[in-house]
């Protein structure tokens, strides 16, 4: 055996080997994300309202799922009801407060990988200069290229549910339900990878 050689495999055995880590950042597609909440009114029925103007990205790291991360932002002046006139009560003092809060904000600081394609995320939701703890049941859907764009994507459902007066949101209490539970629908494209 040569030496030369010899002493390449004694350094490729010896030396430590450098790994990195590749972390894809998909940007939602506000075309095909949204947040339905149901609400109970009066007692007599459950409503719902819809948020459609979303913005955000997930940074996933398929080797480790715990250390991806998720941002979202949501305009409550894009909310639809299908009741023109309750959209507008909806965005004024009693609710949303547009003018003062012209967006909520969920950031995830913790994942966890509960099955095959599931997960927990938690993180804060802050809605009307309010923040609280929030977590989310996540459903991978599907990961693969889109065949319409021609782009790599993720598709998910979520659930999660809160108490509107924890973020001070306490008009017709208690008639009007305090309970919101949350059905979310998204969709993200791949935006660039990084090595880390």
């Amino acid at each position: 055996m040569k030496p030369t050689f010899l002493f390449s495999l004694l350094t490729s055995l010896i030396l430590p080997v450098t790994t990195y880590a590749v972390t894809e950042t998909y940007k939602l597609d506000p075309s095909h994300t949204y947040v339905v909440w149901n609400i109970s009114h009066l007692g007599f029925s459950t409503q719902s309202g819809k948020f459609a103007d979303i913005d955000g990205t997930i940074t996933l790291d398929e080797t480790k799922p715990e250390d991806s991360k998720v941002t979202v932002t949501i305009k409550p002046a894009e909310v639809v009801t299908g009741v023109p006139k309750l959209d507008e009560h909806l965005k004024g003092k009693d609710f949303f407060d547009i003018s003062k809060y012209p967006t909520a904000t969920f950031v995830s600081d913790k994942i966890t990988v509960t099955g095959k394609d599931r997960a927990k995320v938690y993180g804060t939701l802050t809605l009307l200069g309010v923040a609280k703890p929030l977590v989310l049941d996540v459903t991978l859907n599907k990961q693969g290229m889109n065949p319409m764009t021609n782009k790599k994507t993720l598709g998910f459902s979520a659930k999660a549910s809160l108490k509107r007066s924890d973020f001070g949101m306490k008009y017709a209490l208690p008639a009007l339900g305090d309970d919101v539970e949350m059905d979310i629908g998204a969709e993200a494209t791949l935006e660039k990878p990084t090595n880390n």
